[in-house]
C-alpha cells in the first residue's frame, strides 16, 4: 500500500449533533468539529484559539457517526480534505470539508456514568 498524500487526523469535540440525510440509496451525516491550538502571545501569556472544521462522512461510518458521535464529545477522526469551489453572484467561493473515513471516541463520559449509576 502506498502512503496516502491526502489524509488528515483531528481532535476535538462536535459543535452539535451530526445532521443525517438520506443521499440516494447512501446515508450522510455532517457535523462542524472544533479543535484547539496554543500560543503565547506576546506578554508571554498562553492563549487557546478555536478552529471550526467542516465534516461529512457517508455509508457505515455515516451510520456509526449518527449512533454515536453527540454534541461536546471529544472524537479522534481521521479522514482527507476536499475544497469545492462553486459561484454565487459572479463570484468564486471555495468551502473545505472533511471527509471522516474514521472515528473513535475518546470522551467515554456515557460509561463512567453508567458505572456511577451501576455503584
Amino acid at each position: 500500500m502506498g502512503t496516502l498524500e491526502n489524509s488528515v487526523q483531528l481532535i476535538g469535540r462536535p459543535g452539535g449533533d451530526p445532521e443525517i440525510k438520506n443521499v440516494g440509496n447512501r446515508k450522510n451525516v455532517r457535523f462542524t468539529l472544533a479543535t484547539h491550538d496554543y500560543t503565547y502571545n506576546e506578554n508571554h501569556e498562553l492563549e487557546r484559539t478555536t478552529s471550526w472544521h467542516n465534516i461529512v462522512a457517508w455509508g457505515k461510518t455515516a451510520e456509526q457517526a449518527e449512533k454515536y458521535i453527540k454534541k461536546g464529545k471529544k472524537i479522534a477522526l481521521e479522514g482527507r480534505l476536499r475544497t469545492r469551489v462553486y459561484e454565487k453572484d459572479g463570484k468564486k467561493n471555495y468551502f473545505t470539508e472533511i471527509t471522516m473515513n474514521e472515528f473513535l471516541l475518546i470522551d467515554h463520559s456515557s460509561n463512567e456514568e453508567q458505572q456511577s449509576n451501576d455503584s
